[in-house]
């Protein structure tokens, strides 16, 4: 799925809220800027503006430089204070210096770096690079979705994760493959290209993938070669091309399934849902909720009104049901089906 094509935070908000008080769930705190912020990074200020869609994007640099502090600044060690950088970066077999850049806003770090920082924080692959849409669209659905095991449909998991069905098995048996980064990346890569073809069935060039992010396609060429890491822009311009999470290239394969069993069990329980009570596909098609809201106000007169008025809208559409019906409500007096009249 491409970028633009994302579903609507502000539809995914509130089907989350309807969710939340269906569980018995307070939505305030499910729907907190404080916890979605926790979750993906995004500074609760800008929460609103994200879900409305009315939000300026911070260019990569900032973007990943915010985030990196506020991991520091909301998970402290326990003595409650900020880890080091030395800390950090020994972590991952690195000097604290390297991540002075990151620190200060002045630099980008290593893709290898960026995912050994992620790991030491214990935050899916994607914190540090993701746009702010993916990010609040990855917190709403954690808030709203749990994981299950999945196993009936390891093509579909295959596609979503960018693994090789063997390895979707090792991982669920708690075996998961331990792949170098560098290939891991690059298989993943690969997968993209693979799966998501042009309209013509042709994997898309390096030269139109490096493109979309003002790069050229020799700048793609040690990756397709599987020779080499991209930088982090790159990645990140990689993956916003293909419309994937901002974590794709870099999760490993226990995050990736994690990620999409929870897409996979939402898109199930909106189905089952539907098919439990039809009335829910209708509210969340239409805005039918503010009309109820609405007409809650109005007189038994007004009501009457506005039942005359829907049945002159649907025998308009040629939806007002069988004849002897009114609304699909038998007449009084008219015979039942069946019935000689």
């Amino acid at each position: 799925m491409r970028a633009a094509a994302r579903p609507d935070l502000a539809a995914i908000w509130r089907r989350t809220r309807a969710l939340a008080q269906e569980h018995g769930q307070d939505p305030a705190e499910v729907l907190a800027v404080e916890r979605l912020s926790h979750l993906s990074g995004v500074d609760p200020g800008r929460i609103p503006q994200v879900v409305a869609g009315t939000a300026v994007e911070a260019p990569l640099e900032r973007r990943v430089h915010q985030r990196f502090l506020r991991l520091r600044a909301t998970r402290p060690d326990k003595h409650g204070r900020e880890w080091p950088l030395a800390a950090i970066a020994d972590d991952f077999d690195a000097p604290g210096a390297s991540l002075g850049p990151l620190n200060a806003g002045t630099g980008l770090p290593r893709m290898g770096h960026a995912a050994g920082v992620q790991r030491f924080f214990g935050v899916h692959a994607g914190f540090l690079l993701a746009d702010s849409k993916s990010a609040v669209e990855r917190a709403l659905a954690l808030s709203a979705t749990t994981v299950s095991d999945g196993r009936d449909d390891l093509e579909h998991l295959s596609y979503l994760t960018g693994m090789t069905p063997q390895a979707i098995r090792l991982t669920l048996d708690g075996r998961p493959p331990r792949l170098p980064l560098k290939e891991q990346v690059h298989l993943r890569f690969e997968h993209l290209r693979r799966t998501r073809v042009r309209e013509d069935g042709q994997p898309h060039s390096l030269a139109a993938i490096a493109k979309s992010f003002d790069a050229s396609g020799q700048s793609l060429t040690r990756l397709a070669q599987g020779e080499g890491l991209p930088n982090l822009a790159a990645a990140a311009g990689i993956q916003r091309f293909y419309g994937v999470e901002g974590g794709f290239l870099l999760a490993d394969d226990r995050e990736a399934l994690s990620g999409a069993l929870a897409l996979v069990e939402g898109e199930l329980e909106s189905v089952v849902r539907d098919r439990e009570n039809p009335m829910l596909a209708v509210l969340r098609a239409h805005d039918v909720r503010s009309i109820v809201t609405r007409a809650g106000r109005l007189s038994p007169q007004g009501w009457k009104s506005l039942a005359d008025h829907l049945d002159d809208l649907l025998a308009r559409e040629g939806q007002l049901g069988v004849p002897g019906t009114k609304s699909g409500a038998p007449i009084e007096g008219a015979a039942a089906e069946g019935e000689a009249p």
